[in-house]
């Protein structure tokens, strides 16, 4: 793809009232995705709940679709779990919401921005098994190791 073109995603609008993907300021990379609840809202607690879009959506072959938590939402303990849509899915989009330590539920209401959406190139990758791996200064020192 050379630059400027855009990457074309064909979206399918599975219920009328349902909300196309959108980009909330030009320099944005996630296209919010929108509760579409025609029948009524839908309470969110520490258990998960799948939340519908009313979409679905042709990811070009080469690239996936990954879900993500919006951080509005994050910051009053209320999260989108990460999620993957490949290529060959075809299906209508849910995001899966759950609320985190001791908030109270959650009330999504239809069109509610309710997690972001981000298109990646999928890598075909060569896996090589080896006997070892090379060096680093880091090693096998894992969470935390960085001292952030």
């Amino acid at each position: 793809m050379s630059a400027g073109e855009r990457l074309r995603v064909r979206v399918l609008r599975l219920r009328p009232e349902a909300r196309l993907p959108a980009r909330a300021t030009p320099g944005a990379t996630g296209y919010d995705l929108y509760a579409c609840l025609p029948e009524g809202d839908l309470l969110v607690g520490a258990d998960p709940v799948r939340v519908p879009t009313g979409i679905a959506i042709e990811v070009p072959p080469g690239y996936d679709a990954q879900i993500r938590p919006r951080s509005g939402l994050a910051a009053r303990g209320v999260l989108a779990t990460f999620g993957t849509i490949d290529a060959d899915y075809r299906g209508e989009i849910f995001v899966t919401l759950h609320t985190i330590g001791s908030r109270d539920p959650h009330r999504v209401q239809h069109g509610d921005r309710v997690a972001q959406l981000v298109i990646a190139r999928a890598v075909e990758i060569a896996w090589e098994e080896c006997d070892a791996l090379s060096p680093t200064e880091r090693g096998q020192s894992g969470h935390g190791s960085t001292g952030r």
